[in-house]
């Protein structure tokens, strides 16, 4: 039996882990703002959790799903920054601290990429607000001596499961509007421009790469990285075989039973976000992302292809026969 501590566990990868474990057998214990066995608010407790314990994971951070506000993007890039400087400084202060802590980053750390994919050894890193995020967090985790554990950032791509993103995206293909995510140009304001929150359009016809990962494979990979102690830094949480938008709609309109798409334009989609509270960059950003450490190592996916690991969520039963039996990577 392992003894786990999650950070950030009220989430929708986290809660997948906790049960996960605690089916296993595992002890798992978390910290979270509120509801978890320690509070931010309180360092002892976290000191208490993580001081003899295997595995800290850590995946603390304010959803990206909301606008691009001053006041927003102050808290996604504070509430990544703060925790993971708090439980760096709670290792290096226990007698026992994990040998191993995985820490959430984001693919979205590369630049947007349609025309090749982005590896961690030859992928280019962006510009913009959240590429900002992304590298300031790697930044303040991998920042001081911690001698007894090792640090693995995951740069994770889009995660399917059920409750994930997917959810809205199977919903709109129900209602005829599942067609592909067409870009184009906008105009953008001198603020947005000097905040990095402005996509700039490059990839017409809904050709924009889409990485994505199912929700399994992502604690699978955890799992695998956990036993190589030769891995540490930045890995990529991908399938090997992402996908492009256009395809990913057609893909989810098959599987739900819908005979049309519409097609959403930048323009709708620029009014649409701003209705529901969100950025079309989390839809139109070009992300051509491969785990290609992963795959070196002999990592093993469940699920790499689209269709089967969509099936698993919008038709679960003959998700699980498309996908073919585990294996343990």
């Amino acid at each position: 039996m392992a003894r786990i501590v999650i950070a950030g566990a009220s989430g929708f990868i986290g809660a997948h882990l906790v049960h996960r474990y605690r089916v296993a057998g595992d002890s798992v214990a978390t910290i979270g703002r509120s509801g978890g066995d320690a509070s931010w608010s309180d360092p002892h407790a976290i000191r208490r959790l993580l001081d003899g314990a295997d595995v800290l994971v850590n995946l603390a951070g304010r959803s990206v799903n909301c606008r691009y506000t001053p006041a927003n993007r102050e808290a996604i890039m504070q509430s990544r920054l703060t925790t993971t400087a708090e439980l760096r400084e709670a290792v290096a202060d226990v007698d026992e601290p994990p040998a191993v802590w995985f820490n959430s980053s984001t693919a979205t750390i590369y630049r947007h990429a349609d025309d090749r994919p982005m590896t961690e050894s030859s992928g280019e890193l962006g510009t913009g607000f959240s590429v900002a995020v992304a590298k300031a967090w790697e930044r303040e985790f991998f920042d001081g001596e911690l001698p007894m554990t090792r640090r693995v950032a995951l740069r994770i791509a889009i995660v399917l499961g059920d409750g994930s993103a997917l959810r809205p995206l199977a919903m709109l293909a129900r209602l005829g509007l599942g067609g592909a995510h067409l870009d184009g140009r906008w105009p953008s304001s001198r603020a947005r421009r000097g905040a990095g929150t402005q996509h700039v359009f490059r990839t017409p016809r809904g050709r924009q790469r889409f990485s994505w990962v199912h929700v399994e494979d992502v604690a699978r990979a955890i799992d695998f990285l956990r036993d190589r102690a030769d891995l540490s830094g930045p890995v990529n949480v991908s399938s090997p075989n992402p996908s492009d938008d256009r395809t990913l709609m057609r893909t989810i309109r098959r599987l739900v039973g819908a005979p049309v798409g519409l097609p959403t334009t930048r323009w709708m989609l620029e009014l649409g976000s701003a209705v529901i509270g969100t950025e079309t960059e989390l839809l139109l950003k070009s992300r051509w992302v491969l785990p290609q450490r992963l795959l070196d190592a002999g990592f093993e996916f469940r699920y790499p292809e689209l269709e089967p690991a969509l099936a698993s969520i919008l038709r679960p039963t003959e998700g699980a026969v498309a996908a073919g039996p585990a294996r343990l990577g």
